[in-house]
């Protein structure tokens, strides 16, 4: 059930010099939330931003009635929510759009590139519930850009590319060794990160006859599928993104 309420910021943790992770808790008891649900955060105190940003839900924790979102600096808004303090009030919409579908006693592959882990974390907790397994391959220009792996590794076990070598396997995710030597012991995929990135995971999986599931990240202004500006073209049609997905599987997206 979606909800619009206001939230109290309990905590903000910069990772490095773009991106960090903000905690918030309601003082209501929190709906359900799946993982690849998303919300919309109204940004305060600046007559510049007039629309919400939307992020994935990095986590969630129905004893504190919180939930966390790992935010990549990217304009004027993630800068300002990144200058909240504890005590601040935001409003948020939530939780919006679809989920991952799940697995149960399965053998997995995640794949993210920057801040597309982002919906990560919530996906592993659920899926060791499932008793699947989980391999996570995370990509990112450098070292500095690999983030989040503490936390992912209490789930799965953790591989890293990095486009200059600095850490992990030097290259992009999709030259990655574990795809290179074959797919053969991953019953699924699940991605989320930029689109070239995805769309060549697509293809593997493909390839692979692997079921596939996508996380876009899309531009969606409302969440509501009002302002058309998520459309993306799949086999049926445009859709919104923000109503049907934004998680799809692949074979329905015109990729």
């Amino acid at each position: 059930m979606k909800r619009i309420e206001d939230f109290e910021v309990t905590g903000l943790t910069w990772l490095n010099n773009e991106n960090y992770l903000l905690e918030c808790c309601a003082a209501t008891k929190l709906p359900e939330v799946l993982p690849g649900n998303f919300a919309e955060i109204r940004v305060d105190h600046t007559p510049e931003v007039f629309l919400r940003r939307p992020f994935s839900i990095y986590d969630v924790n129905h004893e504190r009635n919180s939930i966390s979102f790992y935010i990549k600096v990217i304009g004027k808004g993630t800068r300002i929510l990144g200058n909240l303090k504890p005590g601040d009030n935001i409003n948020i919409i939530y939780p919006l759009g679809n989920s991952f579908k799940l697995v149960n006693g399965k053998n997995v592959l995640v794949i993210g590139g920057g801040s597309g882990v982002a919906p990560f974390l919530l996906l592993g907790k659920k899926l060791r519930q499932e008793n699947t397994n989980i391999t996570f391959l995370i990509g990112g220009r450098a070292e500095k850009d690999i983030l989040l792996t503490d936390a992912l590794a209490e789930y799965g076990d953790i591989q890293i590319t990095t486009e200059d070598g600095s850490l992990g396997e030097k290259g992009m995710v999709t030259g990655h060794s574990i795809i290179k030597n074959g797919l053969g012991a991953f019953d699924k995929i699940y991605t989320c990160g930029p689109d070239p990135m995805m769309k060549a995971v697509a293809n593997i999986a493909k390839k692979n006859s692997i079921d596939c599931e996508a996380s876009l990240e899309n531009i969606m202004a409302c969440g509501f599928g009002a302002c058309l500006c998520c459309v993306v073209e799949t086999t049926t049609g445009n859709l919104c993104v923000c109503t049907e997905g934004p998680v799809f599987n692949i074979l329905d997206l015109a990729w």
